[in-house]
């Protein structure tokens, strides 16, 4: 691990053909990243969706969303 990374867990599913997506938190460690993966598992919600979290490193400092954006409309 470098000093200049962390670790963010979030938590996606697809309801009524919809993304659904919760922000769980930024962790200086994998292992704690692990912990709070293992800590949301047992809450409500989050226990019917068990294998649905995501962890990803994240390098401080950096642009991470370099390309722009299009927003998608139904009917488009």
């Amino acid at each position: 691990m470098r000093k200049d990374e962390v670790y963010v867990v979030q938590h996606e599913y697809v309801l009524d053909d919809c993304d659904e997506g919760k922000f769980i938190g930024v962790y200086s460690t994998r292992v704690l990243a692990e912990q709070a993966v293992e800590r949301s598992r047992q809450l409500p919600g989050f226990r019917d969706h068990p294998d649905d979290f995501f962890i990803d490193a994240y390098q401080l400092n950096e642009d991470h969303w370099t390309s722009g954006f299009v927003t998608d409309r139904p009917g488009n």
